[in-house]
């Protein structure tokens, strides 16, 4: 729904809201805020809200820390609150320079330059996102501990899922932001869920993935449990994935469907899924961004490690559903809850548009579970962060796709993390090697 400034002036006044929480994304992916009282409302509408954003990872110096708030009217929200005295309306905010020029390490931006690419090449793109996360038990003081709120499985119903009523207030609560629902349930490891809602255009989709972390958080710590998008908790169950299903229009329709292929998909969407496949690498750094990342991304545990497509075989990166007609799509398998839905979108249009204007050829479909494969006849996804960092540090399209500031500045902060992890001493290796 788009809303005008009249709309929302009257909307505040209707429902005498008291706070306006303005809300942007950091480079690292973590949701950012600054709260207003109303009676600057008509500030924040002229685009005159302002912040410091020295101290904001990936953004600018201390020398030059001013940056402008511009709220996307279109995401203006009256917060659902259970006090009738706390009340709030959220917008979600584009990053300017004092210059009135849009800040270029905006994680929003970045991805609105990449849709844009996609426009001036006739396209639009669709994104529906499955974000996985695990539900833990607090102790007294209400801090996590490493026992998950169940033992149940994949599909498994209550009692064995104890997590049906924490996924509900997390529909309900979705759906009061203005969220499709489409399906929740009980996911393969123990403690583990998954919520699905409806695909979107790339920013609405980005923007929605970040509230619906949030809210998962929220109503987890509700019910006395805490909600962990970490990509592997849990060594020797499955980890949490974002697997992002793409589609592709032109003319309002898929640009992705053939009806006379016998497959049923065209050649743009073969060279889009190759150019995804040529840039894996180095998309990896964004889609999978820490140092936890890499251990999901292991044989055995249903996430992807070869760098190929497939019609249905899920030991690949890249998988297309049955569905055909505007329907058709394609599943990037490998992306982590953990990633930065602004960074990671963008670096996917990018490299399939390459794939696209370069005429790429994704090769054959894989049938084989890949799983088993030995030999290196199929490329795989980099197994650490070092090595997808370098990945990325090569990938001209890549570097250019994040821009200059959020390029250098993101390697730089993901190698940090790395030599940190490096240094550290884990309990598997006292265990290992102390008596050696």
């Amino acid at each position: 729904m788009g809303y005008t400034k009249e709309q929302i002036i009257h909307e505040v006044k209707e429902n005498k809201i008291e706070f306006l929480i303005l809300e942007f994304t950091d480079m690292l992916g973590d949701t950012k805020n600054v709260e207003l009282p109303v009676e600057e409302l008509e500030m924040v509408l002229e685009n005159e809200a302002m912040f410091d954003s020295s101290s904001i990872s990936g953004f600018s110096d201390i020398q030059e820390s001013d940056m402008y708030l511009y709220p996307d009217l279109d995401t203006f929200l009256l917060l659902p609150s259970l006090v009738d005295e706390d009340r709030s309306a959220r917008f979600i905010c584009d990053i300017y320079k004092p210059d009135g020029t849009p800040f270029e390490g905006d994680p929003r931006f970045i991805l609105k330059r990449a849709m844009q690419e996609a426009e001036d090449m006739g396209y639009t793109v669709n994104v529906g996102p499955e974000p996985e996360f695990f539900l833990f038990k607090l102790d007294s003081a209400g801090y996590p501990i490493r026992e998950m709120n169940d033992r149940g499985g994949y599909f498994d119903a209550s009692p064995k899922d104890k997590g049906d009523k924490v996924r509900r207030d997390i529909v309900r609560t979705l759906k009061k932001y203005g969220f499709e629902m489409e399906a929740s349930h009980h996911e393969v490891a123990m403690g583990q869920h998954e919520i699905n809602f409806r695909f979107d255009s790339m920013v609405k989709t980005a923007d929605n993935i970040q509230t619906f972390k949030n809210v998962v958080k929220d109503i987890a710590t509700n019910h006395d449990y805490h909600a962990t998008f970490m990509p592997k908790p849990i060594s020797g169950e499955n980890g949490s994935g974002m697997h992002c299903h793409l589609s592709l229009f032109q003319n309002g329709d898929s640009a992705f469907y053939d009806e006379d292929a016998s497959d049923g998909i065209s050649k743009t969407m073969k060279q889009f899924i190759a150019g995804i496949l040529h840039h894996a690498s180095g998309i990896a750094a964004i889609t999978n961004p820490n140092v936890n990342s890499y251990k999901r991304l292991v044989p055995g545990y249903e996430a992807p490690v070869s760098v190929a497509w497939s019609h249905s075989n899920r030991s690949c990166m890249v998988r297309v559903p049955t569905t055909r007609g505007k329907g058709t799509r394609f599943e990037v398998r490998n992306p982590d809850p953990t990633a930065n839905p602004y960074l990671t979108l963008a670096v996917l249009i990018q490299a399939g548009l390459d794939g696209i204007k370069k005429e790429m050829d994704a090769g054959e479909a894989e049938s084989r579970n890949l799983y088993e494969v030995e030999d290196d006849s199929v490329p795989t996804l980099p197994t650490n962060l070092k090595e997808a960092l370098g990945a990325l540090g090569k990938d001209d399209l890549l570097l250019s796709a994040l821009g200059e500031h959020t390029s250098g500045a993101y390697i730089e902060e993901k190698r940090k993390e790395w030599t940190e992890y490096s240094l550290q001493v884990s309990k598997w290796e006292i265990e290992k090697y102390m008596n050696k």
